[in-house]
């Protein structure tokens, strides 16, 4: 928790909007504790829900709007895990959608005033994480045995590079979920701390604050784009690992 400034001068606290605070009464943080991260994770799901399912309860040929964002995020995905995770993949095509759009919608939400970025914090995206390792771990055994321990065995290097190359694979492989967290946290964490400072800046400056007001819109208009981006990001990556778990198999 960051500690008031006392006395006079500009106090600009940055990390203050990613405390995780419990929705009622201010009492510690325990597991089952309702906290704002707990709100707005809800507030994604319900807007997944929104988009995905009752916009597309009537489906036309002629779409409303929201049937044609949902058709287009649709075939978005569909089409991605096909080139990358291949035919095989698309078996996992419902879990990297609502994995994709959990993420863009979370990253999307974040944006808005005095909203909470959930996605700013590595406890969720790391569970995002290690829940794609663990289903890319457990269905490449299950589909190929022991012969996915293969992926980690160069043949094509000279045999004497072999054994440090396996065990540079292995650390490479167990890094995953740690590179895969950290990379969207820590930049959805470091936009909105970005526009903090300026607004920071901007309600010190008075008749001069025009400057960082501009800075603010033009980082936000990058943040927007960064939303978008780290969600595509993080599910291309989730395909990669899908291949290598249901490329190849051998049945």
């Amino acid at each position: 928790m960051a500690t008031e400034e006392q006395g006079s001068g500009l106090a600009i606290h940055p990390m203050d909007q990613f405390v995780v605070k419990p929705l009622f009464g201010n009492g510690p943080i325990e597991w089952y504790t309702p906290t704002n991260v707990t709100l707005w994770m809800g507030i994604a799901v319900l807007a997944m829900v929104a988009l995905l399912v009752l916009s597309t309860r009537r489906r036309a040929i002629v779409p409303s709007r929201g049937q044609s964002v949902a058709e287009m995020f649709y075939g978005f995905i569909h089409k991605m895990v096909e080139d990358v995770a291949g035919h095989d993949g698309l078996k996992f095509f419902p879990y990297v959608m609502t994995l994709f759009m959990f993420v863009f919608l979370s990253n999307m939400l974040g944006l808005i005033p005095m909203a909470f970025t959930t996605t700013s914090h590595v406890a969720v995206t790391a569970v995002l994480a290690l829940l794609v390792f663990l289903t890319v771990t457990l269905v490449g055994f299950y589909r190929k045995g022991i012969g996915f321990l293969s992926m980690f065995w160069v043949s094509s290097a000279p045999l004497v590079l072999r054994p440090i190359l396996a065990v540079i694979e292995l650390i490479s492989y167990f890094v995953r979920p740690l590179s895969h967290s950290v990379r969207l946290g820590g930049n959805m964490m470091a936009g909105h701390a970005v526009i903090k400072v300026f607004a920071g800046f901007a309600g010190a400056m008075g008749v001069a604050s025009v400057v960082p007001i501009a800075a603010i819109a033009a980082v936000y208009g990058l943040e927007t784009l960064v939303a978008a981006v780290q969600a595509y990001v993080f599910t291309i990556l989730t395909c990669v690992y899908l291949r290598d778990a249901v490329g190849d198999a051998h049945h």
